[in-house]
């Protein structure tokens, strides 16, 4: 294994050339399974491919971010050029993110600023009953809200090589996601609505739950960083993946005041 200067002695550059990895073509059958097993799971109510999907993919995800992992800590290869590059890459990923929401939004607001004949001409729809925002919806505002509290003050932490509040902080905000995601789900279970009510359902839940799915992703995201968090894989100059990782999360907390406000707060009145 060659030390950080020497690779960039045989390279003579401080760019990151990738090298040949299977996990992108790998990662991308895979979704395809899962999304096959998805449908076959909603419409035969047969979930055998999709928990086969989703086991492949776990996997490779684990396999990929060793493999970087490997190259950002023991292998020198993200250098600042390199980091750079993927802080471009990260804001460009947040901001089709956002544009990926704007879409939701935009089928809500057309919708519900001007209801059909089909709907009764009213908002929410004829026999929808919506949450009431001052239960859960209200308590997991609250709860993302502290989370993005608890990320600062570990990303602060560590800009001040103090480790074990750092490590703490990431700790809280990893468990008010998962108490998030837990209070959600209890939400769908009890909801008086399914995503087949008119539009009110299918604009609520594809927001809502795409929502969840950003959660959870980036709740595992936190997750990965945690654990390189105490193998002291960060430094004050070198934490771009704990970096990311918080972007990441300021973005889930702002769509989620933004779901808040006008899909439970606004949109329910």
């Amino acid at each position: 294994m060659y030390s950080k200067k020497e690779n960039l002695m045989q390279k003579n550059h401080s760019f990151h050339l990738v090298d040949y990895s299977p996990w992108p073509l790998l990662g991308a059958l895979s979704t395809m399974i899962l999304v096959s097993g998805s449908v076959k799971w909603f419409h035969y109510n047969n979930n055998n491919l999709f928990c086969l999907g989703l086991m492949i993919i776990l996997l490779i995800m684990f396999q990929w971010w060793r493999d970087i992992v490997r190259e950002s800590t023991y292998q020198g290869l993200h250098t600042n050029s390199v980091t750079t590059g993927m802080r471009w890459g990260m804001i460009l990923f947040i901001t089709s993110e956002i544009f990926f929401f704007v879409s939701f939004f935009w089928a809500f607001f057309h919708s519900s600023l001007s209801p059909t004949i089909e709907i009764g001409s009213i908002w929410p729809p004829k026999g929808i009953h919506p949450f009431n925002p001052m239960h859960i919806p209200l308590l997991n505002t609250l709860i993302l809200v502290s989370s993005g509290i608890t990320i600062t003050w570990s990303h602060h932490s560590l800009m001040n090589q103090n480790k074990k509040e750092a490590i703490n902080g990431l700790f809280f905000t990893i468990i008010l996601g998962i108490l998030f995601s837990i209070l959600q789900a209890y939400e769908y279970i009890e909801a008086p609505f399914t995503m087949a009510d008119s539009i009110y359902g299918s604009t609520f839940f594809m927001a809502t739950g795409f929502h969840g799915l950003h959660v959870l992703i980036g709740t595992t995201f936190l997750m990965i960083n945690l654990i390189r968090m105490i193998k002291n894989h960060f430094s004050v100059y070198h934490h771009f993946g704990f970096e990311a990782s918080a972007w990441y999360w300021h973005f889930v907390d702002v769509v989620w005041l933004f779901l808040y406000i006008s899909i439970y707060w606004w949109g329910s009145s």
